[in-house]
């Protein structure tokens, strides 16, 4: 597993239509074939946005101007030599930035990191809910990889009026400006870039001392492209003699895209469905409990594309799911406790979140395969615990009424080049297979149909 993670990543930038994911595209393929299983892909339109020169050039009044490091807003429009003054913006407020270039002050959100398992109306008890045996959750804070606005942090910006956007990073662990956010894979009316904490406090006192203009430089191509959903799938049990075979089928998948090179983000996704489908393909078939099928999706990384336009391919399948898994991000924690860089990967792993339909039968077999597994400070999480649906590739089949486990960390360097090889967890790639195996293997013996019906209604 960790060798697959390590060939995709050597191939660098996996943005959606770059050549790095068009190379993973086949090389999931070759995989799944390698494996014996019946493949084919489905066509996914995305937009292939590559900034290729940037810059921002601060001019204070009075003073020697000077650049600042920065990256472009993706999606964000172009600018060739665009000055503005730049203003303050305080999200969620309007005015002040209007016909200006906004400064925004932009923090990744904080929580205790055991909070998530008690979101979504779940009972205050949350015995059961986490499975933490040595205790570290309540005493660590969890610095996830959004915002609060998460995808749409620029929307309100542009709409207040600005002409383009500053993002400061204020408080990032790593004082970082390498952020792929917003990936909604939208056109932005305006240019923008984000830039550092740091640097975002320095022009905030140069702001406090006088007018200061900027220079906005940012050459950057936006085309569509045709990428690739790759699906594979493997028969199910027979049927007895003279009846058909069993139609229902369980759903494992991941995506194939990434904001960077992305190990985490991600390449451990594809490795743990990849280790599935050999785990499977290697059990005779009428020992499977259903039919399996396998799907990397592309596009994430551009409004979740390849998620939307299998939904839409399969509506007619989707009656027929009794369990929908979706596997990413095994990760390893780079901060202490009080939610700083400490440096290195540590042993420990980024918190576990397990977002799960609510069923008692489903809710107590994850907790079985968690602890089974011995997967330590991972928790059970209402799929409506960070708002309607789950923040990820789940999302579209969880609103439309099918059961879903889906597996996710949110370590801070989610959408940041520093998520490189040394941040996989290594150590748990191999029990979470086995896990995501005993969940799967939990379904024998339950139609679609019965799943569906011990579904609460949404």
């Amino acid at each position: 597993m960790v060798g697959w993670i390590e060939d995709i990543v050597a191939q660098g930038l996996r943005r959606p239509g770059y050549a790095a994911d068009t190379w993973t595209e086949g090389f999931v393929v070759d995989r799944l074939q390698e494996l014996g299983l019946e493949v084919h892909t489905e066509p996914v339109a995305v937009t292939r946005w590559e900034p290729l020169r940037w810059s921002l050039t601060v001019m204070p009044r009075g003073a020697a101007s000077f650049e600042v490091d920065c990256f472009p807003l993706p999606y964000s429009a172009p600018a060739d030599g665009v000055e503005l003054d730049l203003a303050p913006h305080e999200l969620g407020a309007a005015g002040a930035s209007a016909g200006r270039a906004a400064l925004v002050d932009a923090r990744l959100a904080r929580l205790p990191a055991d909070a998530v398992a008690g979101f979504g109306g779940v009972p205050d008890d949350l015995t059961g809910r986490v499975y933490d045996p040595d205790g570290t959750l309540p005493r660590q804070e969890h610095v996830l990889p959004h915002t609060a606005q998460r995808n749409r942090i620029a929307d309100q910006v542009f709409a207040a009026g600005a002409l383009a956007f500053v993002g400061a990073l204020l408080d990032h662990p790593a004082d970082s400006h390498r952020y792929f956010v917003p990936y909604h894979g939208e056109p932005l009316p305006g240019p923008g870039v984000w830039i550092s904490g740091s640097d975002g406090e320095h022009l905030h006192d140069l702001l406090d001392r006088g007018p200061v203009r900027v220079r906005l430089d940012v050459e950057s191509t936006s085309e569509r492209f045709e990428s690739r959903n790759v699906i594979a799938d493997l028969p199910g049990p027979p049927g007895p003699p003279g009846a058909p075979d069993d139609d229902d089928l369980v759903l494992i998948g991941s995506h194939h895209d990434g904001p960077w090179a992305s190990a985490v983000e991600d390449g451990t996704g594809i490795a743990l469905v990849l280790a599935q489908a050999a785990h499977w393909a290697a059990v005779p078939r009428e020992e499977r409990p259903h039919r399996l099928r396998f799907v990397l999706h592309a596009g994430h990384m551009c409004g979740g594309a390849g998620h939307d336009a299998y939904v839409h391919e399969h509506a007619d399948e989707l009656d027929r799911v009794v369990l929908a898994v979706h596997l990413e991000h095994a990760a390893l924690e780079t901060l202490d406790a009080d939610g700083r860089l400490t440096g290195s990967a540590s042993r420990s792993c980024v918190p576990r979140w397990f977002f799960t339909s609510r069923t008692p039968t489903l809710e107590a077999t994850v907790r079985q395969a968690i602890e089974a597994a011995d997967l330590r400070r991972s928790m059970l999480v209402a799929p409506d615990a960070l708002g309607p649906n789950p923040p990820t590739d789940a999302a579209q089949l969880h609103r439309l009424g099918v059961p879903i486990v889906q597996f996710l960390t949110a370590p801070w360097y989610l959408f940041d080049a520093a998520d490189t090889i040394d941040k996989v967890d290594r150590d748990h790639l191999v029990p979470l297979s086995r896990a995501v195996v005993d969940i799967i293997a939990s379904t024998a013996g339950t139609t679609a149909a019965q799943a569906r019906a011990a579904l609460p209604a949404i």
